[in-house]
């Protein structure tokens, strides 16, 4: 099967069907959508189903992301990007898109974030760490509203 159109998520293959799950959707699924589905696994493990898609997605992950992630023990260095599907737009409670505009598929009845996020393509580390905070914290924050309790990092 063609690794971009998988409908794989990204979750411990122990988490239980019920509970939430939540996709992140940026143009490239190279940098923001894999920073924000990384501290969903970091920090919920495997008590929320998390995805991430692009629109039109890049052959790897932005280098300077993997490289922030890794500073606070996050390693996203083994995904790859791939192109949303429909099967995650469906399984997901929250549609999170950080830059996608109108490429990013919109069913009816679900609930959609959209996080403006400086896009870390070409931005010097520095950019990138904040934008990592930044995303932690809304992560943080989604996860609280999820009902699930932060665990380190």
């Amino acid at each position: 099967m063609d690794k971009s159109h998988s409908s794989t998520s990204e979750f411990d293959p122990n988490t239980p069907a019920k509970a939430p799950a939540v996709l992140f959707l940026c143009g490239h699924n190279a940098g923001r959508s894999q920073m924000a589905a990384g501290w969903v696994r970091g920090l919920a493990g495997s008590r929320v189903r998390v995805f991430s898609g692009g629109s039109n997605p890049s052959a790897d992950v932005n280098p300077n992301a993997v490289a922030v992630m890794a500073e606070v023990g996050i390693d996203i260095s083994s995904h790859q990007p791939q192109r949303w599907t429909v099967d995650q737009v469906e399984a997901a409670d929250v549609v999170v898109s950080m830059g996608c505009g109108d490429s990013c598929p919109v069913l009816p009845g679900k609930r959609y974030d959209d996080w403006d996020l400086t896009d870390p393509a070409g931005q010097p580390i520095e950019i990138v760490r904040s934008v990592r905070d930044e995303i932690r914290n809304r992560v943080v924050e989604l996860l609280d509203e999820f009902g699930v309790n932060v665990e380190s990092p």
